[in-house]
């Protein structure tokens, strides 16, 4: 197995300004837009950018019912339920993922934001967009372009507490020889 790549804070608060500062320049007026992270691993950073935008529009998407992949990956027992600060009809929402892979995350994110209304426009913004899509799904708003393959796991930990110890992790996914080896 290869050795794992790791991006420290230093690498990834650039990122998060740079997420702003494209939605601010967007949007001039962020007051009038809905964040929502999709759970788990875009509520923090949805939380970091309002913060940054000074909008108190911000909420989740829990995607769990909507995933297409229900049977084999049951819903974990530590979930965010979807809680949308406002009506989202006619809005402009922005949908804040940590890393965009496949697109069926975001596929199901969609899903359970039509459930709530119908918004006037819906964005993305990832922190990490890895490649390697099987959806037709492009990010609005990317922070850090990585090339994962298909074979590697791309982790982001944004600690909410101490972001100084924020880390984006790429390592080699197990195949089924690794795991039978002792």
């Amino acid at each position: 197995m290869a050795k794992a790549l790791t991006l420290g804070s230093d690498a990834i608060h650039p990122a998060i300004e740079r997420l702003a500062a494209a939605i601010a320049r967007r949007h001039p007026a962020p007051s009038k837009l809905i964040l929502l992270g999709i759970a788990n691993g875009g509520i923090e950073l949805a939380r970091r950018l309002a913060r940054r935008l000074q909008t108190a529009h911000v909420g989740t998407v829990d995607i769990s019912f909507h995933r297409d992949d229900i049977g084999r990956n049951p819903i974990p027992k530590e979930f965010a339920p979807t809680c949308i600060p406002q009506d989202v009809h006619g809005a402009t929402v922005i949908l804040v993922d940590d890393v965009l892979f496949s697109g069926r995350t975001v596929k199901a994110a969609l899903n359970e934001l039509f459930d709530h209304g119908r918004p006037a426009k819906v964005e993305l913004a990832v922190l990490v967009d890895r490649g390697c899509r099987r959806l037709p799904v492009a990010a609005d708003y990317t922070g850090l372009q990585l090339d994962a393959g298909a074979n590697e796991k791309v982790v982001v930990h944004l600690d909410p507490d101490r972001p100084a110890r924020d880390a984006i992790t790429v390592t080699a996914r197990p195949t089924a020889t690794d795991s039978s080896r002792p």
